[in-house]
């Protein structure tokens, strides 16, 4: 089947999107809205709280473990067949999570059902890579950054809305519902395709690969709760290197790799990748400091901390699509740098907003933050399929997928423990205590418990606690900043360049 190129998309094509579209939704909003229902999980379970945390650890793990496997499956098995068997098992995990007895149990079925999403999520973005072609396709995948982004950032609100009128099972009866019906779409209106020069699958790269990345992101997972300097955390990051190694030993050997390193020394391919870790370090993080600061720290009613959260995700709702439909007359890269460098200005505008500032005064940074970060969300995917051969389209989207999954999760904990360490460092300016019990403190108020702080500095009062926390954070956003404007940088150099004649022909795939 050679992919379509005419102006207007057919019937098939557009529901085929609208499949993608729903599925995109439903991978982040499963972790967002289930993060928002753990403490009513927990006291269903009775769980402890390392229980409850793997609640949502469990799927970000094997969610971003799998997608370059999932995505080599695609491309040799059939992206159609990936999709709906991905989605469908997703479908029915959802459900089969209501009749769970127990929370361990509860937890083994969220590892499997990132398994699914990730052969879901790779199957279907492969799938459009056929189905549409040129300007077209990146308009496509704008609509899919866009899903993405709704789930990802209106997920909380709408969880929590959802538990306080009904229950937390609501949330996963919804995302049975919205999976069956993108499995619906795909079986009846999704074209067949698959890579016609594949000849199997690099079963020990995919197996090593996904062990090595499996034991990495479990390492980075575990870092709030034991520490970077833990002796079984550093056991675990000495196999990850080593592990490694072995993978680029493996992939340097076979035919057809599951990662085809030389595509490393073309810069347009490294920069799609920085490009895909960029929102996690500029927009993501926030998704999760902000309502701690807001709640925590500032002291604001949780319903007001949610409506001001709006301004940050609200752009996610439209401004991908324009971006999509912008590149009729800018390129792709272009508008991904000059989204990058409006919220860079956002993080810096935000540094300068003290603590104790009305609503408006952190809403404006934020949407600007918010309007940035849109304009690569909805065209990166598209950028990523770009600068491979299209009949390796599940390859490109397993690479970035899993940069950009596991790019958030190496994020959260790493910007989260330079929060922390900021803090202690401020705090000891201001308090003589020892290191540990300064850390333990930052570590309380970037969690957003302030009280267990207050009690545990005799003498410090709220205000010195706040005021150092506020110097943290704008120290932070700063870092965040220098981030974002390293990665536009990296973006107007580098992904104009062509790299190879291939990316730019028409490739035939087999149905």
């Amino acid at each position: 089947m050679m992919a379509v190129t005419r102006s207007h998309p057919s019937q098939e094509q557009l529901l085929t999107l609208v499949a993608v579209c729903l599925a995109s939704i439903t991978m982040p909003f499963n972790f967002t809205a289930a993060a928002v229902a753990l403490p009513a999980i927990g006291q269903s379970f009775h769980g402890s709280s390392m229980a409850v945390n793997w609640v949502a650890n469990a799927f970000m793990l094997t969610f971003g473990s799998c997608l370059m496997l999932a995505g080599a499956l695609a491309d040799s098995y059939g992206r159609k067949r990936m999709f709906a068997g991905g989605i469908a098992a997703f479908a029915l995990l959802s459900a089969a999570l209501l009749a769970a007895p127990n929370l361990f149990v509860f937890d083994l079925l969220r590892g499997a059902q990132g398994i699914a999403a990730a052969i879901a999520f790779s199957g279907g973005m492969s799938a459009l890579a056929q189905v549409f072609d040129g300007t077209t396709r990146m308009r496509a995948f704008s609509f899919v950054g866009c899903s993405f982004g709704i789930g990802l950032a209106f997920g909380p609100v709408a969880a929590a809305v959802m538990i306080d009128l009904f229950s937390w099972s609501i949330v996963f009866i919804l995302l049975t519902l919205v999976a069956g019906i993108a499995c619906f779409l795909a079986c009846r209106y999704m074209p067949e395709s698959r890579n016609p020069a594949a000849n199997g699958i690099d079963w020990a790269g995919a197996v090593v690969f996904t062990w090595t990345l499996g034991v990495f992101t479990y390492a980075v997972l575990r870092v709030p709760e034991v520490g970077w300097g833990d002796a079984f955390n550093l056991a675990l990051f000495a196999v990850t290197t080593i592990s490694l190694l072995v993978f680029i030993r493996i992939e340097l050997r076979v035919q057809q790799p599951m990662l085809d390193l030389t595509l490393f020394k073309f810069p347009r391919f490294v920069g799609v990748q920085l490009l895909a870790a960029a929102p996690a370090y500029s927009f993501v993080v926030l998704l999760l400091l902000l309502p701690l600061r807001f709640v925590g720290v500032e002291g604001m009613p949780v319903l007001e901390a949610g409506r001001l959260m709006i301004a940050l995700s609200a752009p996610l709702l439209f401004l991908p699509i324009i971006a999509g439909y912008l590149t009729r007359w800018f390129s792709a890269s272009i508008l991904c740098g000059v989204g990058l460098l409006v919220c860079a200005a956002g993080l810096l505008w935000l540094s300068r907003i003290p603590g104790g500032a009305s609503a408006w005064q952190f809403a404006l940074p934020m949407w600007t933050i918010g309007c940035g970060i849109s304009l690569p969300w909805g065209l990166m995917d598209g950028l990523a399929v770009s600068v491979v051969p299209r009949e390796r389209a599940g390859m490109a989207t397993g690479i970035f997928s899993t940069t950009r999954v596991a790019g958030e999760g190496i994020a959260m904990a790493i910007v989260s423990a330079l929060l922390s360490s900021l803090m202690a460092d401020n705090l000891h300016q201001a308090v003589s205590a020892s290191p540990q019990r300064l850390a333990h403190v930052a570590q309380s108020v970037v969690t957003g418990d302030v009280a267990t702080a207050a009690t545990s500095l005799q003498g410090v009062t709220y205000k010195a606690i706040a005021a150092s926390y506020d110097a943290a954070f704008s120290d932070l956003l700063l870092l965040l900043m220098s981030i974002t404007l390293l990665v536009a940088l990296v973006v107007f150099l580098f992904l104009d360049k062509k790299q190879t004649g291939d990316e730019t022909r028409p490739q035939a795939t087999a149905s």
